[in-house]
């Protein structure tokens, strides 16, 4: 190797030492700040806690009294907010979440019988984090049953205003109703001057009256339908109704039955007429035909528009 080398290598070495001195150096120094911070620290720390211990015995008279403060403040949030589950059970499962954290803290102050100045300080802290929260729930609840008020408020409003309409057009629909019988009695028409009689067969093909059963062939009954401006013309068909002594009503056809006020009933014989609201005279015609008549009283109506407007009655010997 020649000199020329030998020395480039020694120059290098010597830089190499001289920096790992220049960092040892700097290394020392930085450990000397920190081990004086450190000192520093250990130090305050020292101060500190001799302070804590200080304010605790300072405050030894005041730990019961502030432990029982915050048992009171606790077992008063306990049952506000029972009263909050009571009133809005949808939030019973958060509600009874703050109620487990306060009965927690409760226990802690409750079991331990030692605890320092600085630690019911802390407890104090929480206990009004809570109450804070508890006011939220109390505001919100609060919120919503003023709400339920209101909308309750509103409903009672308008149920009365239903109540109310409705309770008006029942009385518009009794006042209709009564308008209405009120003009149907006014259009109702009347049957009067009643000639009802039984009729009998002579030999020589003509009719005449009788009062004898045996000889009745036929019951006839003459009216008149009363003058109404009122009622409605046009064609109408008018029904005679005889009830035998026995009690049933003759029939030309066993299907004659018509609708009535009174339901469906049956009728003897029916005739058709024109009215124009003029009085008109009728007369139905009743055949016995293969029937006998019998004695006693024979009860006759005459029934128009679904309505009886008339009667009259005959009795055969």
């Amino acid at each position: 190797m020649s000199e020329e080398n030998t020395k480039s290598g020694n120059g290098f070495y010597l830089i190499t030492i001289f920096i790992l001195l220049a960092a040892l150096a700097y290394i020392t120094y930085m450990w000397s700040g920190k081990r004086a911070e450190l000192n520093t620290c250990s130090n305050e720390n020292l101060v500190l806690k001799s302070d804590m211990d200080g304010m605790n015995k300072m405050m030894a008279g005041y730990v019961g009294n502030i432990s029982n403060d915050l048992k009171t403040d606790f077992k008063n949030m306990l049952d506000s907010y029972d009263k909050l589950i009571e009133k809005d059970q949808s939030k019973a499962d958060s509600l009874n979440v703050q109620k487990d954290k306060i009965q927690n803290l409760l226990n802690q102050l409750n079991t331990n019988k030692n605890l320092t100045a600085s630690q019911l300080f802390q407890l104090r802290k929480e206990n009004e984090t809570l109450r804070n929260i508890m006011k939220g729930y109390v505001k919100q609840i609060d919120a919503l049953n003023t709400l339920n008020i209101e909308l309750t408020s509103k409903l009672d409003e308008t149920s009365t205003q239903l109540n109310t309409t409705t309770t008006e057009r029942d009385e518009f629909k009794k006042e209709v109703e009564e308008k209405t019988t009120q003009l149907k009695k006014g259009a109702q028409l009347n049957a009067y001057s009643f000639h009802s009689s039984a009729l009998q067969s002579k030999w020589n093909s003509t009719i005449k009256e009788t009062e004898k059963a045996k000889n009745t062939v036929q019951i006839m009954s003459s009216f008149t339908v009363s003058q109404n401006p009122l009622a409605s013309a046009g064609k109408k068909s008018v029904y005679l109704q005889i009830t035998s002594p026995d009690g049933r009503i003759l029939q030309a056809r066993s299907n004659n039955t018509v609708d009535t006020d009174q339901g469906n009933v049956a009728y003897s014989d029916k005739k058709e007429i024109d009215y124009q609201n003029q009085a008109i005279d009728v007369s139905i015609y009743y055949d016995f035909k293969a029937e006998k008549a019998i004695k006693g009283n024979y009860k006759i109506k005459v029934i128009c528009d679904g309505i009886v407007i008339g009667t009259d009655s005959i009795t055969l010997k």
